[in-house]
């Protein structure tokens, strides 16, 4: 019987032999470096500050220059300020692209996967701002929790005056405004006369004061009255909360640098209609001007983006797309472009990608506010609506408003209404 021979697979050439993988975990880390740098060339850390700093100089006695791990949660935020500290080159890697072969997973064999995979120069870092804009990217976050929060609190006090029987949150548009908070202000002070109670409205409110006073008639139990003044005294706390983060965020702004092409003095808005403080806007400080002095441009006269979506662009990306190749390169980063499976020479879809990114979600939002504005992205819009049907209208025309920004932020020029 002949003997069989034995297939030997050729190994990928080692284009990084000073590469280490990272297995991100909430308690332990388990790191891999290659088999000639440690008799253990594969050991596990706690995740304490002590630990992570233990990890570091064992890394640096290995002689190992680049990391790559996997973006676990905010697991991975910890080693990955460290080893950043430390001088060393972090590969952030996306988990989808780092998959195992089926089989037998666990910690060690992660941390040994990546390793190898990086050693091979088949891993890509993941986008990432400078510091200084991932500290006001924090900042910001957190500010929209605190709204989103402060919201859970409005449909609290809704619920109570439903309770009640009282409608004045749908007779106003704004239960939150300053004639829907004098009104509550008054019910909670004991006043229940609805013609009294109608007249703290403000001048400027549609409704009658007969419709008004209509509304507030109604059942005042004790059990409601408490909830609801529980829910606006927690409301008036987290609007509190935002006012000091919006002053944060204003020391933030102050300390980014001024671009080169930003004149002294804010340019006029060039939008057919005048640009105005939204609800959830910051009010410390002019937002829009300090936009277009960290930008060079004022990405608010592009329609649909406003200084909260120039924000989010901000804090998400930062003031340099010098990191993208191309405009086009930029939107797919984004999720914003079809991307094409093809098999046996057949396109089997042609769909965007799922991205869990806060710029594509504020330019669809964006796009959706297009719908009746009478300029090219409008009619852009409105056009796309017709041939292909709303969702895909909105996922082209986020795709036309990120390349707008891309070419705003890497040439610094106004933005002019003509196609890009």
């Amino acid at each position: 019987m002949a003997k069989k021979s034995k297939r030997r697979c050729d190994t990928l050439p080692i284009l990084h032999p000073d590469a280490a993988g990272i297995d991100v975990g909430a308690s332990e880390l388990f790191v891999a470096v290659s088999a000639d740098r440690d008799p253990h060339p594969v050991r596990s850390f706690p995740t304490f500050t002590r630990d992570l700093q233990a990890l570091a100089d064992w890394l640096e006695q290995c002689g190992i220059h680049s990391v790559a791990m996997e973006s676990t949660s905010v697991y991975w935020i910890p080693i990955y300020q460290i080893l950043e500290a430390r001088g060393l080159e972090v590969y952030l890697v996306n988990a989808q692209h780092v998959k195992n072969v089926p089989g037998r997973k666990t910690d060690v064999s992660d941390c040994q996967w990546l390793q190898y995979l990086h050693s091979a120069g088949l891993l890509r870092a993941s986008f990432r701002p400078p510091g200084f804009i991932c500290a006001m990217r924090s900042l910001w976050r957190h500010r929209a929790s605190l709204i989103q929060m402060a919201a859970e609190h409005v449909l609290h006090m809704q619920k109570a005056l439903d309770q009640m029987n009282l409608q004045i949150h749908r007779v106003l548009n704004d239960i939150t405004g300053v004639s829907g908070l004098r009104i509550l202000d008054a019910i909670l002070a004991g006043e229940r006369n609805p013609l009294i109670l109608a007249r703290l409205c403000h001048g400027g409110v549609k409704s009658s004061e007969d419709v008004i006073a209509k509304s507030l008639e109604g059942d005042y139990r004790p059990e409601h009255l408490f909830a609801l003044r529980q829910s606006l005294a927690a409301f008036r706390y987290y609007q509190q909360l935002v006012l000091e983060a919006d002053q944060e965020i204003q020391l933030q702004l102050a300390e980014l640098e001024t671009a080169a092409t930003a004149q002294p003095t804010t340019p006029p808005p060039t939008k057919a209609t005048a640009h105005y403080a939204r609800h959830y806007e910051p009010r410390t400080f002019d937002l829009r001007g300090e936009l277009y002095r960290v930008f060079g441009v004022d990405l608010t006269n592009v329609p649909s983006i406003s200084a909260l979506t120039a924000q989010t662009i901000l804090c998400e990306i930062g003031t340099d797309v010098s990191r993208f190749r191309n405009a086009s390169a930029f939107a797919s980063w984004l999720g914003l472009c079809p991307e094409k499976k093809i098999s046996d020479g057949k396109v089997l879809f042609t769909k965007s990608r799922r991205v869990r990114s806060r710029v594509a979600t504020a330019l669809r939002m964006g796009a959706q506010s297009l719908h009746h504005a009478k300029d090219y992205l409008g009619e852009f819009f409105r056009r796309i609506t017709r041939k292909l049907g709303r969702p895909q209208a909105i996922t082209a025309t986020a795709h036309k408003l990120a390349r707008i920004v891309f070419h705003l932020l890497s040439t610094k020029e106004a933005y002019t209404e003509c196609p890009i």
